[in-house]
């Protein structure tokens, strides 16, 4: 028997009123980097949880030990606290609870629910090529079923009923029946003794009293299994909501290969978590009054499983990062300047100076050193080609460049007003337009044509760099 401790969160009775008690659960593997998708699950089941005054559980799904990744769990429990998901409970493992699924998967061999399997990887395979070849989809063919073994070693399978449906009702699709001859006898634990996602996922889910199962789409065609699974343990069912799957702009599944997929990388290119949750709690829900820019707060008082969409909301990083920037413009300078210290390569007090001229730029925190690098900098990448405006040539530019030079040398005072006082007036001296003029000022000073205002950047910069700059450039056209 296992050890009754490892069941504390459990009744000894069927608790029939469980439903009205709210709790959730997060359940990742420690595969790998945290995935998007944990962190979109993740904000459904704590935000259902809040909204209803429930408790939101963390559970660490480690049976698969062929793919644990090491330090993956601490990047997943890192990544839900930078996110400001807290949890309730947990984190509980999955492998300091073997006792129990394995208790169980004996219980339900002996009601005649699971059977005792020792068919070998290669004749599984065997049966699966032939079954290919035949156009099936692949299934086990029951042979330990009609014929039980002897010798081991065994795995258990379920013994799903041969005839007859299995339905469900999810809160965001409705009800869903699978006809039983569709259901495979999966395999709920294996010959070391160590538990399927199956078994586990029932036994865990049902143990910690989870009243509402919210989880990806993917898992959809194994419930049947899993509401097997609950009435031959005679527990309880949970209320399940299968979430639509993140996709791809092509509507594929979102993966690496089109999509940055870990959390660790949103935080490194400077996302704001609350806007991050903002743009995952869009992908499918929206709010009553359509607006797209809300906080997490806002969330959990409006979120309603009913207003979920089945369809497979597209993951569009653009749309992200204008959400993020809208994020970035409502921080205060400090608290902006604050956040940008792990992402700028100048001191704090370098990026408040800097900091108000490019804020509105802003879509991502890791943008900084790219839109103010000409501030500090000692030079910047200039082509001496994109000098000299389409119209203009060499001698007419330089000369413009050194009036440009000997009118901003001769300034007293170096600030915003008194450079616009003195270059106001230089494009009707020189014959050149306004427009032509200071675009051509701007790229010498900044490498770049789209910069804030002329003005503030040539204040910024400073006189000295200002007047180096524009004396570089006039060389470069000789």
């Amino acid at each position: 028997m296992a050890n009754r401790s490892l069941r504390a969160l459990r009744s000894d009775e069927l608790d029939n009123s469980r439903l009205s008690k709210i709790r959730t659960r997060i359940a990742p593997s420690p595969t790998g980097d945290p995935h998007i998708g944990t962190a979109y699950t993740a904000l459904f089941n704590y935000a259902y949880a809040k909204k209803n005054k429930g408790k939101f559980i963390l559970r660490i799904e480690d049976t698969d030990r062929t793919r644990l990744v090491a330090q993956s769990e601490e990047r997943i429990i890192d990544s839900l606290r930078w996110l400001g998901l807290a949890w309730d409970e947990g984190p509980y493992r999955q492998s300091e609870r073997l006792g129990l699924y394995q208790e169980d998967a004996a219980d339900l061999v002996k009601k005649g629910a699971a059977y005792r399997c020792n068919c070998t990887a290669e004749r599984l395979d065997q049966v699966r090529k032939k079954q290919q070849a035949k156009g099936e989809v692949p299934h086990y063919d029951k042979k330990c079923r009609l014929d039980p073994p002897k010798e081991g070693p065994f795995v258990t399978r379920l013994k799903v009923p041969e005839e007859g449906e299995t339905s469900f009702e999810d809160s965001i699709r409705g009800k869903i029946t699978f006809k039983n001859q569709n259901i495979d006898d999966a395999v709920i634990l294996k010959s070391d003794g160590w538990p399927t996602y199956h078994l586990a996922v029932v036994v865990d889910d049902s143990e910690m009293k989870i009243s509402h199962v919210i989880r990806a789409e993917e898992w959809l065609s194994s419930t049947p299994k899993h509401v097997l699974l609950y009435k031959a343990l005679n527990r309880q069912l949970p209320i399940f909501a299968h979430l639509p799957l993140l996709r791809n702009p092509d509507k594929s599944k979102i993966s690496k290969r089109k999509n940055p997929v870990s959390i660790s990388w949103y935080k490194d290119q400077g996302y704001l978590p609350g806007a991050l949750l903002n743009y995952l709690a869009l992908m499918g829900w929206s709010m009553p009054d359509s607006r797209e820019k809300f906080t997490l707060k806002e969330f959990i008082e409006n979120f309603d499983l009913g207003r979920v969409d089945p369809a497979g909301p597209v993951f569009d990083l653009r749309k992200l990062d204008w959400l993020n920037g809208e994020w970035i413009r409502t921080l205060s300078v400090e608290e902006l300047t604050t956040r940008l210290k792990d992402y700028a390569d100048v001191d704090k007090s370098e990026i408040k100076r800097i900091l108000p001229l490019v804020q509105d730029r802003l879509k991502k925190l890791s943008d900084f050193n790219e839109l103010t690098s000409y501030f500090y900098q000692a030079e910047v990448d200039i082509d001496p080609v994109q000098i000299i405006l389409k119209g203009q040539n060499a001698d007419d530019t330089k000369k413009v460049l050194k009036t440009l030079e000997d009118t901003l040398s001769n300034l007293k005072t170096w600030n915003r007003e008194s450079i616009e006082k003195v270059l106001e007036k230089k494009p009707e001296e020189l014959g050149w337009s306004k427009t032509d003029l200071f675009q051509t000022l701007r790229y010498v000073e900044t490498g770049s044509k789209a910069t804030p205002p002329l003005f503030d950047v040539l204040e910024a910069i400073g006189k000295k760099i200002t007047i180096v700059r524009l004396q570089k450039a006039i060389h470069r056209l000789n």
